[in-house]
């Protein structure tokens, strides 16, 4: 939720819709996150603040999935999982864990680009969640990662591997260097954040699901261990639940704060602020002594305008605004580009037109938090029976209202649920 920029607090969440596993970096006076797209088009969102509470949508890292052939049609559980964002030597750096293929990267020389293809850094099922960490006191670079049980059969245990300071490959088989099978209560692991601060390896990593998780910090002198733990937020006797998974960033003036996600059902993960300090003995204390907050004093930064990523899109030259992702990988034809205002969408031919999740030409956006209303002005244009085209609340299941033309040929304002097998 966007704030005056005369309001000396802010409400969480800051980012009201599906922004899922965010991370976040300072460079200079701006702050950029990045989240999770799994197998929509274009992926890996990039988002700017330079206040922590205001956001825009600058971009994206991934233009199209590779394996192209494999995301030709919807992947909805593949694709890019928990991106980490990092900016070394010159240049910004997304690695992600895609659960069927491995570890990939992708680097730029500027947040808008031109960001290179994907890259493989390690081939293997269930390998998700990677975090890179270039060590400048003693020149080495490491990364962490997760694992996915619905591919590898493993979970709950945090990987570590010595990786070439290029970014490019491992250099060792890996080491597991947090096993959360051996911490009493801890259940799925995931989702580090590596960093090194205070002479310390830290690994900010969350468990315990998304719906009722916490956040864990680990620290260890060594990267490769041993490490204590502890939680350092949770959900106490707030209403936010499971508030876990981001990542740590610090501001010119030295303040610390934590971006998370919020798992809100049907709308998805949105994005909380916290304010994070450190105790005596040198722990993150993050929210309010361990405890989400609804509501805190701004970051010590300049006032910003309210803004927030863009939802209304008038689609100027048939040209989708940056919010709008297709379920697989585009292909020629589907959206018309002309000279005036409007989306000019073709009707393409499938036997999956009985089915929303099936179809590759769905053009999608987040959807926002509540309160919302959505509108939209329709034309169907196409005049083979059986043609449709309409605005759906697309998910594990799904419910659409527009317009179908009939065998008469006369078109119908309709409205559709999935079939009950959703």
């Amino acid at each position: 939720m966007s704030a005056a920029p005369d309001d000396p607090v802010y409400r969480n969440p800051v980012l009201d819709a599906d922004w899922s596993d965010p991370d976040v970096i300072r460079v200079g006076d701006d702050f950029y996150l990045t989240a999770s797209s799994f197998g929509r088009v274009p992926g890996l969102p990039l988002l700017h603040s330079r206040d922590l509470v205001n956001w825009t949508l600058v971009g994206h890292a991934l233009h199209r999935l590779e394996p192209e052939s494999e995301f030709a049609v919807p992947r909805h559980d593949w694709g890019v999982w928990a991106p980490s964002l990092r900016r070394h030597d010159g240049r910004f750096w997304i690695f992600w864990g895609d659960p069927d293929q491995g570890i990939f990267q992708v680097n730029a020389p500027e947040i808008r680009g031109p960001w290179t293809r994907p890259h493989l850094v390690k081939a293997g099922k269930g390998l998700i969640d990677p975090c890179p960490l270039w060590d400048d006191e003693s020149g080495e670079a490491y990364l962490v990662h997760a694992w996915a049980k619905s591919r590898s059969g493993v979970k709950n245990r945090l990987t570590g591997h010595r990786m070439h300071p290029h970014g490019t490959e491992l250099l060792d088989e890996g080491k597991v260097i947090v096993d959360g099978d051996r911490i009493p209560g801890w259940f799925t692991l995931e989702g580090p954040k590596l960093y090194k601060h205070d002479g310390w390896f830290w690994i900010l990593a969350p468990a315990g699901g998304v719906e009722t998780g916490w956040q864990g910090a680990f620290r260890s002198r060594a990267f490769f261990g041993p490490y204590e733990e502890k939680v350092v937020l949770e959900q106490k006797d707030t209403d936010v639940n499971g508030p876990h998974q981001g990542g740590w960033v610090r501001t010119p003036s030295g303040e610390d704060w934590f971006l998370h996600f919020q798992q809100r059902g049907a709308y998805g993960r949105v994005v909380h602020l916290q304010p994070m300090e450190w105790d005596p003995d040198g722990w993150p204390v993050i929210g309010d002594d361990g405890a989400p907050v609804t509501e805190h004093r701004r970051p010590d930064l300049p006032p910003q305008r309210p803004a927030a990523p863009a939802t209304d899109d008038d689609f100027p030259g048939g040209r989708p605004g940056r919010q709008w992702q297709w379920t697989a990988n585009p292909r020629d034809g589907w959206a018309t580009h002309h000279s005036a205002d409007g989306l000019r969408l073709t009707c393409v031919r499938t036997p999956d037109a009985h089915d929303l999740r099936a179809l590759p030409n769905v053009l999608t956006q987040r959807l926002p938090g509540t309160p919302c209303t959505v509108e939209v002005d329709l034309r169907l244009d196409d005049g083979e029976p059986g043609a449709r085209a309409g605005l759906a609340v697309l998910g594990d299941a799904y419910s659409w209202i527009g317009l179908e033309r009939g065998t008469d040929g006369a078109v119908r304002l309709v409205h559709r649920f999935a079939e009950t097998a959703a």
